[in-house]
């Protein structure tokens, strides 16, 4: 705000100057007898030349930053750096360099459905292994926003991709360690809520300490392999085929009697 002030200290006399000179028909010079004179066309088209570069720096020096969203600036010339909030901000031209970050809750998904996700065009599904080595792949959604007080940091030490370099690989790295200490039968069974809860306890352990705040993971969906789900469906067949034998067999033996 105090830069945006003296821009405007700076600014506005010259704005007014070039505007009354350009009434004027340009700025007035010397003569060869010592007599002041207009300045022609020359002094009208350098007039609006730069009453045109003045307003082109005003309105480019004015930024508008969204709602949800915060706006770091980073000054060339004293190597600092700032956040600005939500709202109409100043930066110097010239000497800032910007960056926008969304400060609401995002989400980011890894899923197998074609359409769905951050890689919509591809399987992204996690695929890990239980604690037998079974392979089962899990489809999630991770619910997150950034810590409006940590964002000039995140920034400087890992940037805009933060989700490709830090949460993405947490996640994944996380899936993992606690998939491989259940049985498989556990994950696809009524211990997935409870999995889901040792999975977000995890990652917020993980990332939080950066300045991402988990807000929830969500365990979407969990898949077998093709040839696991034959096994399993040929068992459920086979127990079928068992107790409709073993009803058949007392149905038998209660007519005998």
């Amino acid at each position: 705000m105090l830069g945006f002030v003296l821009f405007l200290v700076i600014a506005v006399p010259i704005l007014f100057g070039l505007a009354r000179a350009l009434r004027r028909g340009g700025f007035q010079v010397m003569n060869a007898d010592g007599r002041h004179v207009r300045g022609g066309l020359g002094g009208v088209a350098l007039t609006v030349a730069g009453l045109v570069v003045l307003l082109v720096v005003m309105v480019t020096s004015v930024r508008v930053v969204p709602v949800g969203h915060g706006l770091v600036v980073f000054n060339t010339v004293s190597k600092s750096f700032r956040m600005s909030p939500q709202g109409v901000t100043f930066v110097w031209p010239l000497i800032s360099q910007t960056e926008q970050y969304d400060l609401r809750r995002l989400e980011y998904t890894m899923s197998s459905t074609q359409g769905e996700g951050r890689r919509a065009a591809q399987d992204d599904s996690l695929w890990s292994p239980t604690q037998e080595g079974l392979q089962v792949g899990i489809d999630l959604t991770l619910w997150h926003h950034l810590d409006p007080t940590r964002v000039v940091q995140i920034h400087q030490k890992i940037g805009p991709d933060y989700e490709e370099k830090i949460l993405r690989p947490a996640v994944r790295s996380v899936i993992r360690l606690v998939i491989s200490e259940y049985p498989v039968m556990d994950v696809y069974s009524s211990k997935r809520a409870l999995i889901q809860d040792e999975i977000n306890a995890k990652i917020k352990t993980l990332v939080e300490k950066d300045g991402f705040i988990v807000d929830e993971v969500v365990l979407r969906d969990v898949r077998f392999t093709d040839q696991f789900a034959k096994a399993i469906e040929a068992k459920q067949i086979a127990q079928q085929s068992a107790e409709q034998m073993k009803y058949t067999l007392e149905k038998e033996q209660k007519e005998a009697e």
